[in-house]
């Protein structure tokens, strides 16, 4: 079975190479410290992050990890969701890394899958770059089994960590199933989605003998880095719209460190990424933390809910 680093050497350049294999090897200590943690996994660390949530002491780990590993790799500045401001890391850098250390953080101390989402960006485009720009983009899951998923540019492949910390390939492209019979979505929410949304969902809800013609499941983890898991291995449609709550006017997921990355990945699996209309990798980003609403999935489900927004 092949390794991280041959894929790399196969299908990315010397440069990217050396940065992706540096964050495979903090998550490798991110797992560790997951599965033998200090401290409670769902002990706060007192502070509040630069988005406003509530900081695990596991986020601000995760954090020290990431960016330790980033020393001496050829990246200019780090950009995480944990802090305000860029990080310079190496004045003559070519690269930039932006990175959510621990997504799914609030739901650790229930054991659900959480993750470290990354995206490498040419340092010479500044900070606010949009997804087209973007080098390579993947994930690392920390679930049952500690997974990456990951693209430089030539299509989606996911690998599997061994006992030795090492990353294998599972598959070196995958491709998202169009024949989707799962949305997913926060339902307790439904009162203050935009009508486009509610639409399309009481279309899915309606089953075989809705307009839709076929039955769905709905699936809800909450952790962005299962869900887009889950979709790209077997198909269907992720929704975190805006709606009309304080705060989520403009979505909740980061365009940097989340909804750009995942788009890269879904769209070099076949896929496609929203934010209910226009294409993620297209949008650039205002502000380092800027929100916005994500729908990605199977092409024929992500174009369903973009006529929806269309009629509206």
């Amino acid at each position: 079975m092949a390794d991280l680093g041959s894929y790399l050497a196969k299908h990315a350049e010397p440069a990217v190479a050396r940065v992706i294999l540096a964050l495979a090897g903090a998550a490798s200590a991110i797992a560790a410290e997951i599965r033998m943690p200090a401290t409670s996994l769902d002990e706060a660390a007192g502070a509040v992050n630069a988005d406003g949530d509530t900081q695990k002491k596991l986020d601000v780990i995760a954090d020290d990890i990431v960016l330790e590993a980033l020393a001496g790799t050829g990246v200019a500045s780090y950009l995480s969701e944990e802090r305000d401001a860029a990080v310079p890391v190496d004045g003559d850098g070519a690269m930039i890394v932006a990175c959510d250390p621990l997504d799914g953080s609030s739901n650790i101390g229930v054991n659900v899958s959480v993750g470290t989402i990354f995206s490498l960006l040419p340092a010479s485009g500044g900070d606010l770059q949009p997804g087209r720009s973007q080098l390579a983009a993947g994930f690392f899951v920390y679930g049952p089994q500690t997974t990456l998923l990951l693209t430089v540019g030539n299509g989606t492949a996911s690998f599997r960590m061994d006992d030795d910390g090492g990353f294998r390939l599972l598959d070196e492209r995958v491709t998202i199933p169009q024949a989707a019979h799962e949305f997913a979505i926060n339902a307790s929410n439904r009162r203050h989605w935009p009508a486009p949304i509610a639409r399309y969902v009481d279309g899915c809800l309606a089953g075989a003998d809705g307009p839709r013609g076929k039955d769905f499941n709905m699936r809800w983890v909450a952790s962005l880095v299962a869900e887009t898991w889950r979709i790209i291995s077997r198909g269907g449609v992720f929704l975190y719209p805006s709606d009309a709550r304080k705060g989520y006017e403009s979505g909740r997921l980061r365009l940097v460190y989340e909804a750009a990355p995942v788009a890269m990945l879904v769209e070099q699996a076949g896929g496609r990424a929203t934010n209910g209309s226009a294409d993620i990798m297209g949008i650039v980003p205002q502000t380092l933390h800027q929100r916005v609403p994500l729908v990605f999935g199977a092409l024929e489900e992500v174009a369903a809910v973009a006529d929806e927004c269309a009629a509206d």
